[in-house]
């Protein structure tokens, strides 16, 4: 069976699911999704859904407290080189 039967088929589930089975569904593509791999670091290892979200909030809270190197003191460094 192809993508597309099995997504007919799916589909077919779905519209006559009871909210159980819709529940489970759901926690399914949500877990799914979490352990999908969105991209990879310098070093080339995974970086899944949800390490990505936590890289980013950890970001954001460093920048917050001004943690962070500006373009102007890369280019300081860049020309002590």
């Amino acid at each position: 069976m192809g993508a597309l039967e099995l997504r007919e088929s799916v589909l077919e589930y779905l519209n006559t699911a009871d909210e159980r089975l819709l529940k489970v569904v759901k926690a399914v593509i949500e877990s799914y999704q979490e352990e999908d791999i969105v991209a990879f670091s310098v070093e080339g290892k995974p970086i899944t859904r949800n390490e990505y979200k936590t890289q980013l909030a950890d970001a954001k809270l460093e920048i917050e407290k001004g943690e962070y190197t500006s373009q102007e003191d890369l280019e300081k460094e860049s020309e002590s080189w």
